[in-house]
């Protein structure tokens, strides 16, 4: 019996990976009966052709690889949860490019007769939950195996002197290195997206500013006593916003109107109900033929990812974003 509900659920994998590149469905089909989920895929094959259309792009190659992280069988009833990872080649004007990126799905398998059928498909979007509360940071964490960083040059003054150039290659070094798993040195976050950002500007060389009140400064200092200890800022995609809006001396940057004015190590932000309040944080690590970023980002793991996210389930129209140029020197 079980072996006939995985049928199924290969069926969707199969389906899945060929959506990204062609929506025509030569092959057969996967039996869905979540209306609201074809409905919804149906409007986004048709953004999405539109999106790639003036990007002057094309999606050629799609590689999935699903992994099942949990099932629950019940009776008639089988709960999965799908982690794709996705490799998906893009075109533009003959030049070829290949993003990343890892999504969540949960799938809900019926069974009907002799047959299973895919009863609702739910799209994970952590990326649109914003750590805001104290409680609700401390929660998100992750209890692993990982060796905190204790930064020995928070233990004396807490700003340097020193001039110090912002290393955009090597911010982008480490953005490729781990954009697809967690460095041990550092915690990890379930929301883990701004987290993964100031750790690539702390690998460039920005200069922590070290307060010792999460609620001020740019700083992470690891487990102290058992005490989470790093700021507000370098874990919450809000607080980054702000304090990089408000900043004058160490790490500091300037606001944009443009994506085609960052630089390699400069740091896209969204606030996806465009309601004042960021939720999201980027890198970015390549551009395309046109001059637009391609960024890198956890949370929803993403490499070379397109700076607009109109691809992400994330997104709607009132997302708005922050460009933010990272001083050259601090």
């Amino acid at each position: 019996m079980q072996q006939a509900w995985k049928n199924t659920l290969y069926l969707y994998v199969d389906q899945h990976n060929r959506q990204e590149v062609d929506d025509r469905h030569h092959a057969v089909k996967a039996p869905i009966l979540d209306m609201e989920y074809n409905l919804r895929m149906s409007e986004r094959s048709a953004r999405l052709k539109e999106w790639y259309r003036k990007r002057e792009a094309a999606p050629t190659k799609s590689q999935t690889k699903a992994k099942l992280v949990r099932t629950h069988e019940g009776d008639g009833e089988v709960l999965v949860d799908l982690e794709f990872h996705i490799q998906r080649t893009v075109d533009q004007q003959g030049f070829s490019m290949m993003e990343e990126r890892i999504e969540e799905e949960r799938i809900t398998l019926s069974r009907e007769g002799d047959s299973w059928v895919i009863a609702s498909i739910e799209h994970k979007q952590p990326e649109r939950r914003a750590m805001l509360h104290v409680k609700e940071e401390e929660q998100v964490l992750i209890k692993s195996r990982s060796q905190p960083y204790l930064n020995p040059s928070m233990l004396g003054r807490s700003r340097s002197t020193r001039r110090v150039n912002y290393r955009r290659d090597k911010a982008v070094e480490y953005a490729e290195q781990w954009w697809n798993e967690p460095n041990p040195r550092f915690e990890t976050f379930k929301l883990d997206c701004t987290n993964y950002v100031s750790q690539c500007l702390f690998a460039g060389g920005a200069p922590m500013d070290y307060t010792g009140k999460r609620e001020s400064g740019w700083w992470y200092r690891g487990k102290i006593n058992g005490q989470e200890g790093w700021s507000y800022s370098w874990a919450v995609a809000n607080s980054l916003e702000h304090f990089l809006l408000n900043n004058i001396g160490g790490l500091r940057a300037e606001l944009v109107d443009r994506p085609n004015e960052l630089k390699l190590g400069d740091v896209i932000q969204y606030d996806w109900d465009g309601d004042g309040n960021y939720q999201h944080s980027t890198i970015v690590t390549a551009f395309d033929l046109n001059g637009m970023p391609l960024v890198n980002a956890h949370t929803n793991n993403s490499r070379h990812r397109y700076w607009d996210y109109q691809d992400s389930y994330a997104w709607n129209e009132a997302t708005n974003y922050r460009f933010f140029h990272i001083a050259d020197i601090f």
